[in-house]
């Protein structure tokens, strides 16, 4: 079989719609050629184009779903018309919030639209009949997509308590935080009756702003379910003259007592390990007592040693 022709100038970049690609001048024999794999419906990719050799780590793993479940996504938009946007785990995914791994790694794009007669069925793609007056649409890299919070909204069917309330935490993080509290309550009103509101409401009861990752939210929701205090999220803490020493993870202010998640990629590199280390050497030279937590540690163990410690800092269970 002879090789395939060359495709126009700009096709064979990235990903094109047939219909561009034939106004072009070329034919549906090309169009069929194996060096063009076929995502969607009315969509051409250059086969070759995309992830390369196997991770080497869980991060880069988890990065490499993320960059492939965007680059289905951007095939998608050249054929996508105007009345339509991503949403739902697509559109949580473009904005960067911690979707759980069974989302991650699924093939399917979701796609909104508030026409009843556009929305969309077809391989690789789940469509969704969405009122334009029940989501706000954004530009996010040149495609359209649901807001953060309308995304949020969206996966309430489909999410756990907990992972809504994890993703909530990441709308109201502590830096760059797409999202305000007022927001989110503002989001789970204007879903009142519909499917997923009560599982919203609970969550949103249960989001704190200024958590800095979904590890913090885990081990904060085990603390409280263990009918300990909640402890405050990311607290300043400062020395008797009022200067600043650090930001304790989960702290309990009147009791001086503060817990620090150690993530993988401390240990990973040294440097920072040393640092996480070095930078509680004065909250405990206050008189904090510092329990460390990590991935390894028990739940049974973990609240255990926050119980020992605030019992002998003067809690009365």
């Amino acid at each position: 079989m002879r090789p395939p022709s060359e495709l126009p100038a700009g096709l064979g970049d990235g990903p094109f719609s047939v219909a561009d690609a034939r106004h072009r001048g070329v034919n549906s024999g090309r169009l069929r050629r194996s060096d063009l794999a076929r995502p969607f419906h009315g969509v051409r990719v250059p086969v070759g184009r995309g992830p390369s050799p196997a991770p080497i780590s869980d991060a880069d793993r988890w990065a490499r779903i993320r960059a492939a479940a965007r680059t289905r996504a951007c095939d998608y938009a050249v054929r996508m018309p105007s009345d339509q946007f991503f949403s739902h785990a697509t559109a949580a995914l473009l904005h960067g919030l911690p979707l759980p791994a069974r989302l991650l790694e699924r093939s399917i794009v979701d796609v909104g639209t508030s026409i009843r007669t556009r929305r969309r069925r077809g391989k690789g793609v789940r469509g969704h009949l969405i009122p334009l007056d029940r989501v706000r649409v954004v530009s996010v890299g040149h495609l359209a997509v649901a807001s953060a919070v309308d995304a949020w909204v969206q996966l309430s069917t489909v999410l756990t308590l907990d992972e809504l309330i994890i993703i909530g935490d990441s709308l109201v993080r502590r830096q760059r935080p797409p999202a305000t509290m007022a927001e989110l309550q503002v989001a789970v009103a204007r879903h009142a009756g519909l499917p997923g509101a009560c599982r919203l409401r609970e969550a949103l009861a249960l989001v704190r702003p200024r958590t800095d990752s979904a590890k913090e939210t885990v081990l904060r929701l085990l603390i409280v379910r263990a009918g300990l205090p909640e402890p405050e999220v990311n607290l300043t803490l400062v020395n008797r003259y009022g200067a600043f020493m650090a930001l304790g993870d989960l702290a309990y202010l009147r009791y001086k007592v503060l817990i620090e998640y150690d993530g993988g990629q401390h240990r990973e590199d040294e440097r920072q390990f040393h640092r996480d280390i070095d930078r509680l050497d004065e909250p405990m030279e206050e008189g904090w007592r510092v329990i460390r937590v990590n991935k390894s540690h028990s739940p049974l163990a973990i609240i255990a040693r926050i119980r020992t410690a605030l019992l002998d800092r003067g809690w009365i269970s």
